[in-house]
């Protein structure tokens, strides 16, 4: 038998749904009827799950546990061209962090809780237990390997597998951008003013910054109705300035919100108290 079929057939008894590879860690296309889907649904969906055509699919959509179906015609001109065993880490509960050189593997020894690990040509796969979407370029060298996704198999490992830590899981969280420095304007000094100390407006700047910070839903109301509510109390005593704008600003752009949304809020929010 072909090592790398018996190699399947071995993992595919202990529940562990793999595929075959080609050089290049390339999978064989199986499926003229959707061979242009990343696959996981019907002809021209991409929805989470194994193909629905009649025969395996490609790429991680055509991990099997099903002996006949490795065994089986559809395969049969692909074993003997096979470089590769890979396998789907989600199909099986797992996350594998892919470490693609010594300057990666160095950081996760640094950085993440030790696992099971599995050697690799040029670095080594971190194996956890639990699900999550699948990544590339996490950052430098290191890649996510969990849903929707093949890795190949490289040997079961050593060490005790872990379960995935949240460290894992925010390599994938967008960051939000970094608040710009912005120029905005301010209304003109002139007017009375009624605060009787400067801790009043500062105090009223931070709750207005908390305010947009906190906001888990509306951003766009929030940052609006804070900017309205801050103008109102401080916009005409001359009182505010750049520096009290571009907090706000900065505190909105934290949230999502770009510097142009930023200035048009601001800008709204002038025009309905007539300023």
């Amino acid at each position: 038998m072909n090592t790398h079929l018996a190699t399947a057939l071995g993992l595919a008894a202990r529940s562990v749904p793999v595929l075959p590879l080609r050089a290049g860690k390339v999978p064989f296309g199986n499926c003229r009827a959707c061979a242009g889907n990343t696959c996981g649904g019907r002809p021209n969906m991409k929805t989470p799950g194994p193909c629905h055509c009649p025969r395996p699919c490609h790429a991680w959509a055509a991990a099997t546990t099903d002996p006949a179906t490795l065994t089986g015609p559809a395969w049969a001109s692909a074993w003997p061209q096979t470089a590769a065993v890979a396998y789907h880490p989600g199909g099986i509960g797992l996350t594998v962090v892919d470490l693609d050189h010594a300057d990666a593997v160095t950081w996760a020894r640094c950085t993440l809780p030790t696992t099971r690990t599995v050697p690799t040509t040029r670095g080594e796969h971190w194996i956890y237990r639990g699900v999550m979407p699948s990544a590339n370029a996490v950052r430098d060298g290191v890649d996510i390997k969990s849903t929707m996704v093949y890795a190949r198999w490289l040997g079961p490992g050593t060490g005790t597998m872990a379960t995935l830590p949240d460290a894992v899981r925010a390599l994938i969280v967008k960051k939000p951008p970094p608040a710009r420095p912005v120029t905005v304007p301010v209304p003109a000094k002139g007017g009375q003013c009624r605060h009787r100390t400067p801790a009043y407006l500062e105090r009223g700047i931070a709750m207005a910054e908390q305010r947009i910070t906190e906001a888990t839903s509306a951003v766009h109301a929030t940052v609006y109705r804070t900017f309205l509510a801050v103008l109102s109390a401080h916009g005409r005593c001359g009182c505010l300035t750049e520096t009290h704008a571009a907090r706000l600003f900065a505190a909105a752009q934290t949230r999502g919100e770009s510097a142009r949304h930023c200035s048009d809020a601001w800008s709204n929010a002038r025009t309905a108290l007539g300023m």
